[in-house]
């Protein structure tokens, strides 16, 4: 009998926000904590099989509609579809997103491995997500679709589950629908649907994102390099800039636009963290923000800060952001005027600015 092993994945997010300008400073800090931890369960073999078989006699009924359709396609097929991309960027889960950002309302991102869409993020509120749509509340999806304590299903030979705890249940369950998983995020403040992530199997055993159990071979993206790092990395920025401006419309706020400059003072802090292995506002050998902006030579009236750590990409972080009160109230800041977005391997820094008119 092959071994079954347990994943437990901790998301380390401590956020904390400041906000500056000439006479004012104002600081908030929480605070959540989460690890990996791999430990062999010897006896949940039984378990494993029994909820593979409760969660396949709950999908079967279940067929995909709208955009769910999309995963499967090939190239061609999407091509026909959506057209070309505005862009596209590398991830760190062996698929490159297709972006297609011409439009907010519509704003999607169709993740191809090969020639095969295998993942898509939807959260522009015009687009066709049936049988769901951006905007509903989380009773009227819940009083359709139960949100599942695990999630067991079958790939490549492999066997895994996935346990939810309380709070990812809340803010984004998943459920199965024939062969496609469905991520829900939902704003918790409004209790509304902010957006939905479709994957395959594979993909969503590659993301990792809940605690997982599983039995067989562990399914894993393969090793980026420095450089294909610095891909991706480029990649979550400009989705994290994207993702923001598409949720500053949705409440009635003016986007902000792209500052480079700023964007440099925000890479060298995730850069930083990483190295230095720490997670705070305030670098041992750069201190807070203000010192970092005042290195950077950037000019401005009020700033503010988010930062994130080990979410699974930029799409998770911003929406992690937003289920935070503090950092939500930076994200929807009507006064801030530019973004400076810094990414380094899984350490996300947002630095926004109020320039001088």
């Amino acid at each position: 009998m092959k071994n079954t092993t347990i994943i437990i994945v901790f998301l380390f997010i401590i956020s904390s926000i400041y906000f500056y300008s000439t006479n004012r400073e104002i600081k908030q800090v929480t605070k959540d904590n989460d690890s990996n931890v791999i430990a062999p369960l010897p006896n949940t073999d039984k378990e494993l099989t029994e909820s593979l078989v409760q969660n396949t006699k709950s999908t079967q009924s279940q067929i995909k509609q709208g955009i769910l359709t999309y995963i499967g396609m090939s190239i061609e097929e999407l091509q026909e579809v959506l057209g070309e991309p505005m862009r596209i960027d590398p991830s760190s889960y062996d698929y490159d997103w297709w972006v297609y950002n011409e439009d907010y309302e519509k704003y999607l991102q169709i993740g191809v491995e090969g020639n095969k869409v295998v993942t898509i993020f939807a959260i522009g509120e015009q687009l066709e997500i049936s049988p769901f749509k951006i905007g509903q509340s989380f009773a009227e999806i819940n009083k359709n679709y139960s949100f599942e304590k695990s999630i067991a299903f079958t790939a490549q030979r492999n066997s895994y589950r996935f346990e939810l705890n309380e709070d990812e249940r809340k803010t984004r369950p998943i459920i199965k629908m024939g062969d496609v998983f469905v991520q829900l995020y939902f704003d918790n403040f409004t209790e509304k649907l902010s957006s939905v992530r479709m994957m395959n199997a594979d993909t969503l055993v590659k993301l990792r994102p809940y605690e997982l159990i599983y039995r067989g071979e562990l399914l894993s993206a393969q090793e980026l390099s420095d450089k294909e790092w610095k891909e991706v990395e480029r990649g979550n920025e400009a989705q994290i800039l994207d993702i923001t401006n598409v949720i500053r419309l949705r409440h009635g706020l003016g986007i902000v636009k792209l500052d480079e400059q700023t964007s440099k003072v925000a890479y060298k802090h995730s850069k930083d963290m990483n190295q230095s292995d720490y997670f705070s506002h305030t670098s041992p050998t750069t201190g807070g923000l203000a010192n970092r902006l005042a290195e950077g030579e950037v000019i401005y009236q009020l700033a503010g800060e988010n930062i994130a750590a080990m979410y699974v990409d930029g799409i998770a972080a911003v929406e992690g952001w937003l289920n935070s009160e503090g950092h939500r109230e930076t994200l929807l800041n009507e006064k801030f005027t530019h973004l400076g977005v810094g990414v380094f391997e899984k350490h996300y820094t947002q630095n926004f600015v109020q320039k001088w008119e």
